[in-house]
């Protein structure tokens, strides 16, 4: 009877301990996805500037077909891969930032070789898109640095105790970061 006791006295303190945590687990996690739904629609913003832009290009003679093709073709792949919110794995995260990563080096490839065309460049609804992408680009790492911070509460919560032992019991699982791309602690060469 005393060892029946002391186990219903260890499993009410353990659940008393844990169960404070599964409501603000939960808030967090709706908050990471909440962050994560910032993320995409900055990304989202961004794709919508894309067809735009590049038809604006497309009216210089003479402008690189290849870069607009390819522009075009990774704008397509970054729209084209959804993330579950609920399953924010460093796997799945790593996936769709490594597509919107192609899509950041096809656009920098675009504004480099319109250098190139001063009629482009003088041109109004070019100067605005480019603008756009400007302010949308800085809106996007706003918005990762917003996930990140939530993600890290959210990390920092489900693996802590006691609150450790409720996520492991309702299956509360770690989310992944955006991490920084690859090469983007060397500095660049500039040469005049």
């Amino acid at each position: 009877m005393k060892k029946l006791f002391t186990a219903i006295l260890v499993l009410v303190a353990v659940v008393n301990l844990s169960s404070c945590s599964y409501n603000s687990m939960v808030q967090m996690d709706e908050d990471v996805k909440a962050k994560w739904g910032a993320v995409e629609s900055q990304y989202q913003r961004r794709a919508d500037l894309i067809p735009n832009l590049v038809a604006t290009v497309k009216g210089v003679a003479n402008f690189e077909k290849s870069t607009l093709v390819d522009v075009t073709e990774a704008r397509a792949k970054a729209t084209s891969i959804q993330v579950d919110p609920t399953k924010l794995t460093p796997e799945t995260i790593q996936k769709y930032q490594a597509a919107q990563g192609q899509l950041s080096t096809a656009l920098g490839r675009l504004l480099v070789a319109s250098e190139n065309y001063p009629q482009l460049k003088a041109n109004e609804n070019f100067t605005a898109l480019q603008a756009q992408l400007e302010g949308t680009e800085n809106r996007i790492n706003v918005a990762r640095l917003d996930f990140n911070s939530s993600v890290q509460a959210y990390n920092s919560k489900i693996r802590s105790f006691p609150a450790n032992l409720t996520a492991k019991m309702f299956g509360f699982t770690e989310k992944g970061y955006f991490q920084s791309d690859a090469g983007a602690n060397k500095v660049p060469t500039v040469q005049f």
